[in-house]
This record gives C-alpha cells, sequence and structure tokens, in this order.
C-alpha cells in the first residue's frame, strides 16, 4: 500500500508510518517545515514538501502524486490562534479532498476529535478548533471519497496499550497517541470500515476485535 499522510511530522503520523513502514508499505508524508525532513527519513516515510496552507489544491495535488490512500492527521497545534484552526483544520481538509479526488485517491482517512458530534458555538478557541473538525468531517462525508472519520478522546504520549474502545459515543476519556496509529492501520485494511465515523478511547479490547465489533452493528 502507498499511503500519502498530512501533518506527516505529528506524533500520530509518525507513528503511522512507523507501524506501515514495518510491514513494507511506502509512506510519503507531508510538511511544511523543511527541518523536519531527517525525521520523518528516519521513521522511514519520503518527506514532501507541501503547505496546505499557502499551496492551491492544483499544487497541492502536484506535490501529492498517486496513492492508494490519504489520511489526513494534520492541525494547527495547540499555539495557534482561531484562525489558523480554519485555515489548516477545515480548508486544509477541503484543498486535499480536491486534490485526492483530481489524483484518483479514492481512500480518505481523517483523524477529527470527539467533541465534534455537537461542537460548542462560542469564541473560545478550542470551540472554534471543534467546529473546524467539525466542519471538515461533514466535508468529507459529502466528497464521495471511501471515507473513514476516527475521533480520538484526550491523547497521550504513554506507551501503546494495543487496547482500545471503538463506538458511535463515548465517554470523554484518553487514548494513546500510538494506539490512534494503530487504529488507523486497521481501518486502512479493513474496507468494511468505509463509510464510518467513529469514537476512539484506550479499552480492553485489542484493536481488531473492537473495530470488528463495531463494524458488526453498522
Amino acid at each position: 500500500m502507498d499511503v500519502v499522510i498530512a501533518g506527516g511530522h505529528g506524533q500520530i503520523a509518525l507513528a503511522l508510518t512507523r507501524l506501515l513502514r514495518t510491514r513494507g508499505d511506502g509512506v510519503r508524508g507531508l510538511i511544511r517545515n523543511p527541518a523536519h525532513a531527517d525525521d520523518l527519513r528516519e521513521a522511514g516515510a519520503q518527506p514532501v514538501l507541501c503547505d496546505l496552507e499557502a499551496l492551491s489544491e492544483d499544487e497541492i495535488a502536484a506535490a501529492i502524486g498517486p496513492a492508494d490512500a490519504f489520511v489526513f492527521a494534520a492541525g494547527a497545534g495547540p499555539g495557534s490562534g482561531p484562525e489558523r484552526k480554519r485555515t489548516l483544520d477545515f480548508q486544509g481538509v477541503e484543498k486535499t479532498i480536491a486534490a485526492a479526488k483530481a489524483n484518483g485517491i479514492a481512500r480518505y482517512v481523517i483523524v477529527s476529535s470527539m467533541g465534534t458530534a455537537d461542537p460548542p458555538q462560542d469564541d473560545d478557541t478550542f470551540s472554534v478548533y471543534l467546529r473546524a473538525k467539525a466542519d471538515a468531517d461533514d466535508a468529507l462525508r459529502a466528497s464521495g471519497l471511501d471515507y473513514t472519520v476516527v475521533r480520538p478522546g484526550g491523547l497521550t504520549n504513554d506507551p501503546p496499550t494495543r487496547r482500545v474502545r471503538i463506538g458511535a459515543s463515548l465517554p470523554h476519556e484518553t487514548v494513546t497517541r500510538a494506539d490512534v496509529a494503530g487504529v488507523l492501520v486497521a481501518v486502512l485494511d479493513e474496507p468494511t470500515s468505509i463509510g464510518t465515523t467513529f469514537e476512539l478511547l484506550n479499552g480492553e479490547t485489542p484493536v481488531a476485535e473492537a473495530l470488528t465489533a463495531f463494524l458488526a452493528t453498522r
């Protein structure tokens, strides 16, 4: 499988890269800071300079090229203001949806967030972030692509447990970034996850079993 990951220098993206490369898949990671290129190479990815905010849809499509799947794991980050929540977390998704379509990439998986099913409407930066992610999820679901929307809870840097909870609606708890990456691999491998949206936490069930059980309810 040949996978392109937006936000290639993020912790989830790097963990996903390592998992994919361990089994022989090809990975290209999109970055806007050339200083991050060596970190991607160390993880096994081919770095691709591609600023999702600065470039046009056509320029992004040219940078991405063909692939079997696209994973959006980018984010404006906790230090950014409300404007960047829209330009990256929402508009970046819109641009990459168009680029995926232009390049014939049907499979698109997005790392969203718990709280986007009913985001708050105030002007707090985190509320703006959740609304941007919710709009991005809606845009992807309406795109006609083979989508999966993964909405993790609070993210931690703990070691992977390889045990999770997956459901349409879960209490707001936590999940390790490494386990999010493990679920993304499982989703990419499972065609019946296409067209689904689910929330994700750490739990007691091995990843593959948790995903299979959730999909059986759809």
